[in-house]
């Protein structure tokens, strides 16, 4: 066990497969405890109970646990069958990979001696991922004053509301509206009619396209009736450019008591300006795989509270250089706005390898055993395999599993075919590793 809490186990080469290519062999030991709402189920104590649909098996209330216990059960079983043939083998067992990455973070350098990683954390079968997006949390603070109130003016809700959300890595690229961007969109607009805001609360989570947003604003009396037909206008044609994608988008502009006060005038100035020039949305595609976003940020949240307003930012890129280029494009946007400025929990990218050796290995013993050539993936969200490369950036990697369905949620279940071919298909795989 290391420092943080990962367990290694080594095992040696068989005999005659001393010169292969070391492998480790990795997956993580947490699990989502996730319960429907009657199922009584203390998660500290109970075991799961699994029992079979079919052709999956499912948890009673529960979730399962097949992310990522089907791959720690098949690395046990590749340790306790010394009848397997195999090159030299180290089993990494990862902590508190679904709350944070724990485990992959506080890895060592020189701890493991392999060569090449195989991540058994995939949920389809038959496809093989080679890359992933690493990431960095932006957060952009504006200090403001509170004034008074002018007199003169009418209160109202500004909101944004049906928006779809969505992931925001692997969703972004579908071109969903994001709730912040539209409502400062409508605030740039009121503001060449007087408008004063009071307070916004617009998304939830760094990692979630933001579905809604809601904000207190003032009008000017004699302005209200201009500034109705503006946001109707509005409405129309934000609808109208997202009315594929977007059908059940609604924007709200209904009379509210008017609050006590308002940021000032400069900070609103500059924060509409930040906001509004902010970089949302796929920045660019990958080249090496047709379809990957390779880079992308989401104006995730924007709150204010007794001092401040808070906007929060989730950069993603597989290509790092990318994704620091990104920071200091979005830093430069809020420097010029006058606002705090703070990165911090940056992880890397796994930039696909399409000459990767274990790869052709694998579609090669794929196609052997099955008769068709696996996909090649990759994934616009955080793996373990970027943080783990980023420790050991010599290592040839890929993730696969078996095909898992709905996990971190009560329906998750497991393909039991799926299951099989997996378990083959690792095995082939270690019995084909390269040599050194």
């Amino acid at each position: 066990i290391d420092k943080i809490g990962n367990v290694i186990i080594s095992k040696p080469a068989t005999k005659g497969m001393e010169d292969k290519k070391g492998i480790v062999l990795q997956a993580h030991i947490d699990m989502v405890p996730q319960k429907n709402a009657d199922t009584k189920h203390d998660f500290e104590k109970d075991p799961i109970l699994p029992w079979i649909d079919g052709e999956w098996v499912r948890a009673k209330g529960t979730t399962l646990g097949a992310d990522n216990g089907m791959g720690v059960a098949a690395i046990l079983a590749v340790l306790e069958d010394n009848s397997l043939v195999h090159g030299p083998i180290e089993a990494l067992l990862t902590i508190d990979e679904e709350t944070g990455m724990t485990g992959a973070f506080g890895l060592e350098a020189g701890v493991l001696k392999g060569d090449i990683l195989l991540n058994l954390d995939s949920e389809t079968e038959g496809e093989l991922y080679v890359g992933c997006a690493g990431g960095i949390d932006g957060s952009f603070a504006f200090d403001y004053k509170k004034e008074t109130t002018p007199l003169g003016l009418s209160g109202f809700a500004l909101d944004i509301k049906g928006l779809k959300g969505g992931h925001s890595g692997m969703d972004i690229i579908l071109g969903r509206a994001n709730a912040n961007k539209v409502l400062f969109r409508i605030f740039k607009a009121l503001e060449t009619l007087g408008l004063r805001i009071s307070s916004i609360n617009g998304g939830s989570l760094r990692n979630a396209i933001p579905r809604e947003a809601f904000s207190t604003i003032a009008i000017p009396t004699d302005k209200v009736s201009e500034a109705k037909k503006l946001v109707e206008q509005m409405s129309k044609d934000i609808k109208n450019e997202y009315s594929l994608v977007e059908p059940n988008f609604e924007i709200h502009f209904n009379p509210t008591a008017l609050e006590a006060n308002v940021i000032d005038l400069d900070t609103q100035k500059r924060l509409i300006l930040g906001v509004y020039a902010c970089p949302n949305g796929v920045i660019r595609m990958s080249d090496s795989m047709e379809g990957l976003t390779e880079t992308s940020t989401n104006l995730a949240i924007v709150k204010t509270d007794d001092k401040s307003i808070n906007v929060s930012c989730l950069l993603r890129s597989s290509v790092d250089s990318a994704k620091m280029d990104l920071a200091e494009m979005m830093s430069a946007v809020f420097e010029l706005a006058g606002a705090k400025r703070t990165f911090e929990g940056a992880y890397p990218g796994w930039k696909p390898n399409m000459d990767s050796p274990i790869l052709k290995t694998m579609q090669t013993t794929y196609n052997s055993l099955y008769g068709k050539t696996p996909k090649i993936m990759a994934i616009h969200a955080g793996l373990e395999c970027g943080l783990l490369g980023g420790v050991y950036p010599n290592w040839d990697m890929i993730s696969f599993g078996p095909t898992i369905m709905s996990p971190h949620s009560p329906d998750e279940r497991v393909e039991i075919a799926s299951v099989q071919k997996f378990w083959d298909y690792l095995l082939v795989t270690l019995k084909n590793v390269p040599a050194k």
